[in-house]
C-alpha cells in the first residue's frame, strides 16, 4: 500500500499547467484512500476469522493468518505515517516567524 501511494505521488507533475484537464489527487485524497484500504484489509481480516470459526469448508486457516498479517501490517504503516505527519506538523508550528 504504502509503495502504491508513493507510486501515485511520484507520477503526479510538480507544475500543473491551468489548461490541463487532468484528475489531480490531493494530499487528503490519498490519505483518505490509504485509510479506507487499512480498513478494508481489517474488515476483510474479520470476515475471514469468522468464517474460519463458523467452520466455513472454504476458507483455511493460513488465508486467515495471511489476512490478519496484512491488516496488521497496514494499520502498523498507517500509524506510522500519521506520527510523521504529526511530528512534522508540530515542527512547522514551533518554527520561529
Amino acid at each position: 500500500q504504502m509503495r502504491s501511494i508513493e507510486a501515485m505521488a511520484k507520477s503526479q507533475p510538480a507544475s500543473i499547467q491551468p489548461n490541463e484537464q487532468k484528475d489531480q489527487s490531493s494530499f487528503a485524497e490519498l490519505m483518505t484512500r490509504a485509510i479506507d484500504q487499512v480498513n478494508q484489509n481489517q474488515a476483510r481480516a474479520g470476515e475471514l476469522s469468522r468464517a474460519l470459526e463458523m467452520g466455513d469448508p472454504n476458507v483455511d486457516i493460513a488465508q486467515v493468518m495471511v489476512a490478519m498479517q496484512k491488516s496488521s501490517i497496514s494499520f502498523q504503516a498507517l500509524t506510522e505515517v500519521r506520527n510523521k505527519l504529526l511530528t512534522a506538523y508540530q515542527d512547522v508550528m514551533n518554527m520561529p516567524v
